[in-house]
């Protein structure tokens, strides 16, 4: 028999095995995912989800493709949080730290609360890459925020309104468009790939256990 734990699920107590991620429990309970569920098998950011254990003051936030459920939970999920994403042309943009006064000036209103941080489901300093963005630094606040899926929890819980996934965005593409070095030999590869050179070998990686796949993932040679 399998550990069985009590969770709630919008308002209804169930009885699911406690191996299972949040996600998972839902669909054990009865519930078909057709909305909110992003691609099943990781980091997407389209499942935000909102829980307190039973006896424990503390909100927490997470993703629900990625948390296992505990006893006497109590789950709520997000729906799309509205985050403000202006219309930038990115061939043409402004590289200096006026971009983000122009763009994002919300940012300049930040008082340092750190609730965007303590939110973040992925655990990343949220607060430290917006100020890397209030400076400019953008090729700091891309490697900051390089982990983020846009889930929208960080600005959720912001007293400012800053919409802190698309500042990051912004600064991932100025860093990746004019900042970081042009690797030449890359375009060559995503080249060969839309030649079909690699097809064969993508669909046997595709056919590979998912521990499997990780493994290679975790071991790979990253270029310096």
């Amino acid at each position: 028999m399998e550990n069985m734990v009590n969770v709630f699920l919008f308002g209804k107590k169930y009885q699911v095995p406690d191996n299972l991620t949040i996600m998972r429990a839902m669909e054990y309970a009865g519930y078909e995912l057709v909305r909110g569920c992003g691609c099943r098998n990781g980091f997407c950011g389209a499942c935000a989800t909102i829980y307190r254990i039973a006896g424990d003051r503390d909100l927490k936030a997470c993703l629900a493709c990625q948390t296992k459920v505990e006893d006497n939970m109590y789950v709520a999920t997000l729906p799309f949080f509205p985050l403000v994403k202006q219309v930038y042309d990115i061939e043409t943009v402004n590289t200096t730290e006026q971009v983000m006064m122009q763009l994002y000036p919300e940012i300049y209103a930040c008082v340092g609360c750190n609730a965007c941080t303590n939110a973040c489901t992925q655990g990343l300093n949220v607060m430290q890459y917006i100020a890397y963005a209030q400076r400019g630094d953008f090729e700091a606040c891309a490697e900051e925020s390089f982990d983020c899926v846009m889930c929208g929890v960080c600005s959720s819980r912001c007293p400012a309104g800053i919409s802190h996934p698309q500042v990051a965005m912004l600064a991932r593409r100025i860093n990746g468009k004019y900042l970081a070095p042009k690797c030449g030999h890359l375009e060559d590869r995503v080249q060969e790939i839309k030649d079909g050179s690699f097809t064969e070998l993508i669909e046997a990686l595709m056919q590979k256990p998912i521990d499997e796949m990780k493994e290679l993932y975790n071991t790979r040679e990253i270029e310096k």
